[in-house]
């Protein structure tokens, strides 16, 4: 599957007996639910750069990326349900500490430019959720397989780059504003928007299977990390075209 955190196997050997079943609706509460968290501590974090405590805010968006990433490794590897309507708030709260100040960061430099990304994000989750909804683009095995390859690639990249960071080398070209850089933030926008496709598939089905209700805090924390990777990407692709001006 190319979102790793929602997989056939995953939901495998879950019968619902004794409990109410997992909803798409109830998966849009938790989901809304969860943003809310990860926006107020987003705005707690963007509010100190700009109030000139700009230590606290590295903190805590450093301990947020840690903290989040710790969590979401939990998450995913978890096969205890009961956890997830635990976990996944914490894993908002940590992960609205980092993306709060990573926001702030990026307006500090370029004005306006949280507010695009934004727009632009809504605008291709409401693209592609239409896209599915029409059936124009459909999760077929092919297709969740070619997301797939084309994700872990990324996720490979990513992880070649933070390696070579610590030498003090980057991968040429593809972290820059140079025509090659945008192309390559464009793709992996593409991608996570592709993600979005498997992500609203595999509710929908397990919702449609009475998976336990518990999933959905997963289904939700599922939605919103693919979310929050593309905001970021869109982050980063709009400010290399705001560095060629």
């Amino acid at each position: 599957m190319p979102n790793p955190v929602l997989n056939d196997k995953f939901f495998a050997n879950e019968n619902v007996l004794d409990e109410s079943p997992m909803t798409i609706n109830g998966t849009i509460n938790k989901t809304l639910l969860l943003f809310a968290i990860l926006l107020i501590s987003a705005g707690y974090t963007f509010s100190l750069v700009f109030s000139g405590y700009i230590d606290h805010a590295q903190m805590l968006t450093t301990g947020g990326a840690i903290v989040g990433f710790v969590l979401a490794l939990i998450i995913c590897f978890s096969r205890n349900k009961n956890l997830f309507k635990f976990l996944t708030p914490l894993y908002a709260l940590a992960e609205g500490c980092f993306v709060g100040g990573i926001s702030a960061f990026f307006e500090a430099t370029w004005t306006g430019i949280i507010l695009q990304a934004v727009i632009c994000t809504f605008a291709v989750i409401l693209t592609m959720l239409a896209l599915y909804r029409t059936g124009v683009i459909r999760a077929t095995e092919k297709f969740k397989s070619v997301v797939f390859t084309a994700t872990t690639s990324i996720v490979a990249i990513y992880l070649i780059q933070f390696i070579a960071s610590f030498f003090g080398r980057s991968i040429p070209q593809i972290f820059t504003a140079s025509p090659i850089g945008i192309g390559f933030s464009a793709i992996v926008i593409l991608i996570a928007a592709t993600n979005l496709i498997i992500d609203f598939d595999i509710i929908e089905k397990y919702a449609e299977n009475m998976q336990p209700k518990d999933y959905e805090w997963y289904g939700g924390f599922a939605l919103m990390l693919t979310i929050v990777w593309l905001y970021i990407e869109m982050l980063q692709l709009l400010a290399k075209l705001s560095s060629r001006d």
